[in-house]
């Protein structure tokens, strides 16, 4: 009998070994990666191509804040174009600061005005109000934006130099993406006008080559 144990072990032991190579064990779930960077997402399209490199950097971030705030993206582009050409650190002898010029009063307390998030977070609050306040008429969005939400409760022939200029720029601009005209004859205006040299700040801070069509515009 003695010398039947090891037989009889061995035998369960080998049953219990193929009974565990049947079973089939559920598959373990996929490592998250948390490293991609925000913004980065291949599905959001490209700013129409009237606009300068230095702006089309902005693509992705510029599509998700425009949908943050129920703005039109292209909208948003315009008012970057015009404000900063994309420049993320660049401040105004009045102290607008960063990507959408935006004025130290409309800042929290700690907040950092030339962070890009944080800027676009306090620019664009204020570009949607008049958005709003205007019924989505351009002209009276970009006027408000530029000179104060109450430059648009006055006549635009009313309006100071510096905001009849922005409001002709931004939406010219506008109407040349409309009508799928490239290089924008308005952008082309407005780097002659000076726009050319914020912009190549703008491409050197972000260290853009100047390789696209429009950029021969930079130069």
């Amino acid at each position: 009998m003695a010398a039947l144990v090891p037989l009889v072990l061995a035998a369960a032991l080998g049953l219990a070994v193929a009974e565990l190579q049947a079973i089939v064990l559920p598959a373990l779930p996929e490592p998250v990666d948390n490293s991609t960077p925000p913004f980065v997402t291949s599905s959001l399209p490209l700013l129409p191509p009237q606009f300068t490199p230095s702006v089309q950097h902005w693509s992705a971030q510029i599509y998700r804040w425009a949908d943050d705030h129920k703005l039109p993206a292209t909208w948003v582009a315009v008012v970057m174009q015009i404000e900063s050409c994309g420049h993320p650190r660049i401040r105004s002898r009045a102290g607008a600061a960063g990507l959408f010029q935006v004025m130290p009063f409309h800042f929290r307390d700690g907040e950092d005005p030339l962070d890009a998030s944080t800027n676009a977070e306090r620019g664009l609050e204020y570009l949607a109000r008049a958005y709003t306040l205007s019924s989505g008429d351009p002209a009276l969005t970009l006027a408000g934006y530029n000179g104060g939400h109450g430059m648009m409760n006055r006549p635009r022939a009313l309006w100071p130099d510096e905001t009849q200029r922005y409001v002709k720029w931004g939406t010219g601009i506008l109407d040349d993406v409309a009508a799928g005209l490239t290089p924008s004859p308005t952008l082309t205006q407005w780097l002659e006008a000076g726009g050319s040299g914020l912009c190549r700040k703008a491409s050197e801070a972000l260290a853009l080559e100047a390789a696209a069509p429009v950029a021969a515009s930079l130069r």
